[in-house]
């Protein structure tokens, strides 16, 4: 029981600390967008380069779809794929292995005994 216990604790705190994570993620996504939009706009930063004036619309851009997949792993992936679901599929396994060995030992048994 107190094992349990522990476990939810210890799972608790790992999903606050990534939840945590994220929401200085979005923080620090906001500011550095905000600071490069500036930097680009009204500084000219980057502007020697006439081929690209909007930079820093694409390196908004792929942040954006970084936070979007650190979103996705801390809100849908990591919610559903937490330690129930690694017992699940931890003792699907093993009953796949056992229930292969308990096969494989059948057909020992019945070559034996054909050829005594």
């Amino acid at each position: 029981m107190e094992k349990e216990v522990h476990e939810q604790y210890e799972y608790a705190r790992r999903r606050l600390r990534q939840k945590k994570v994220l929401y200085f993620h979005f923080v620090l996504f906001l500011l550095g967008g905000l600071f490069l939009f500036i930097a680009n706009r009204f500084f000219g930063f980057g502007a020697s380069s006439t081929t690209n004036q909007n930079w820093c619309i694409w390196a908004i851009t792929i942040w954006f779809f970084v936070f979007i997949l650190h979103f996705i792993k801390v809100y849908i992936t990591d919610r559903f794929m937490n330690k129930k679901w690694e017992r699940e599929q931890i003792d699907r396994l093993v009953a796949l292995q056992q229930k292969r060995i308990s096969q494989l030992e059948s057909r020992i048994n019945e070559d034996t005994e054909n050829k005594i």
